[in-house]
């Protein structure tokens, strides 16, 4: 029998042997890397996050009238009385500053076919006037505006052409949010770099530096956003949120 016929299959298990220790060390290399990045680093950055549910303290709710009448003098004349109805159904509702806006006066035209020496000509004359006017309230009474809103129904009956708009829901305290719940934010930064530090057996020294990320109002239980912050104005209950990057040396 040869001799290296008889060592061949020892030399192949050796090697076998070899490559696998080299495995199981490679495998120990790669679990343990983001610890020793943790444990062998001199900062770390994190992102926290802030949320509270707020509720709107101002409506702003806008509506328009509108008047059509052959001449320009007859319209004037129906608009104005027009807005002494829709006055009286603000004061009458509780509310008389309304602010409104400037009268549009729009032309009426029709086209009008002549005939002149056998032929006929078509030309644009006017033959009445549309005037429109607008209005905007801005209240707390948020409940108030509501009723009202629902009670426009009279306007017409009064033969006022109204119209009103979705109303705006608006949270006047955001500013003042935005500054306690950036701290609110910072704290849960800290807080998630303390627990990932552990786990590299450091602490947390002091914060290095922090960066506010996007600050959004969204309604209530939404699953919109932006990257640019939101502020949402349709609904009347909301959701503030607020995003710091911070980054914290380590012990």
């Amino acid at each position: 029998m040869n001799a290296d016929s008889g060592s061949r299959p020892h030399l192949l298990g050796l090697l076998a042997g070899l490559f696998l220790a080299a495995g199981l060390v490679l495998s120990a290399m790669v679990f343990t890397r983001a610890w020793l990045k943790i444990s062998e680093s001199e900062a770390i950055n994190v992102t926290g996050s802030a949320r509270r549910n707020v509720e709107a303290d101002l409506i702003v709710w806008r509506g328009s009238f509108v008047v059509e009448q052959t001449t320009l003098l007859e319209a004037q004349r129906r608009l104005a009385d027009d807005r002494r109805k829709v006055e009286g159904f603000l004061a009458q509702n509780g509310f008389t500053n309304a602010g409104f806006s400037s009268v549009a006066i729009t032309e009426l035209q029709a086209r009008q076919v002549q005939n002149e020496g056998g032929e006929e000509t078509a030309r644009q004359k006017t033959v009445g006037y549309r005037l429109a006017q607008s209005l905007e309230l801005r209240s707390a009474n948020i409940d108030g505006v509501l009723a009202m809103e629902r009670a426009t129904v009279a306007l017409l009956e009064a033969g006022v052409v109204f119209t009103a708009a979705s109303p705006d829901f608006i949270y006047t305290q955001a500013g003042e949010a935005k500054i306690e719940m950036l701290a609110e934010a910072t704290q849960d930064a800290r807080a998630r770099a303390g627990q990932i530090a552990g786990q590299g057996n450091r602490q947390i020294a002091r914060l290095r530096s922090a960066r506010m990320g996007v600050f959004q109002i969204t309604p209530l239980y939404s699953s919109q956003g932006s990257w640019d912050g939101m502020n949402d104005t349709s609904s009347r209950q909301k959701t503030v949120t607020a995003v710091v990057n911070a980054a914290f040396l380590l012990d």
